[in-house]
């Protein structure tokens, strides 16, 4: 049923373009395991190898945190319509802040996007498919339009300050690297 390869072929790249959620897991030496659910157009496969998403400003952290301490991650998608599919990709990160050089360079390859506070490029060594046969049928109507409403109504200032207060450290007291 599952099956591994060394890298991101046509087909997986068109099945995680077809998505419209993934799941990204982190977790460091000790505290809590993170799984954070992604969406909007926030994800590019930038080679066989390696794929970026941006990162949207949230509530918590602890994925910045977590590459921070243990630099291992993995990516998750569901076909939630169509033929079942479960995608994982293995890999480590990189974090990327608007401060850092690379952001000029990643950052164009999504749309603009309020709070972008991050860019996250990871370098795949596993890919994995699985059946995902039990994964139920959900029908997409679309995206959510809250998180860029309320970053816009903050502006960037107001933001900035948001980062500081509420995305400095995790939950378990560790370091984001924000600032």
């Amino acid at each position: 049923m599952g099956k591994q390869y060394p890298a991101i072929s046509a087909d997986i790249q068109a099945f995680i373009e077809q998505q419209h959620i993934f799941f990204v897991g982190t977790a460091a030496a000790d505290g809590r395991v993170n799984i954070s659910p992604k969406g909007q157009d926030t994800l590019r496969v930038l080679d066989a190898n390696r794929v970026a998403w941006l990162n949207l400003t949230g509530s918590g952290n602890e994925t910045a945190a977590h590459l921070l301490e243990v630099n291992r991650i993995t990516l998750m998608w569901c076909a939630f319509e169509g033929k079942p599919n479960i995608l994982r990709l293995y890999g480590t990160a990189t974090v990327y802040h608007p401060r850092d050089a690379e952001w000029a360079e990643l950052l164009p390859l999504f749309p603009p996007l309020p709070g972008a506070r991050q860019v996250i490029v990871v370098d795949v060594d596993l890919v994995q498919t699985s059946c995902g046969m039990a994964v139920p049928f959900f029908e997409y109507q679309a995206e959510r339009n809250e998180l860029n409403h309320s970053m816009d109504k903050r502006g960037p200032e107001q933001v900035a300050q948001y980062w500081h207060t509420r995305n400095t450290r995790s939950l378990d007291g560790k370091p984001t690297g924000i600032h």
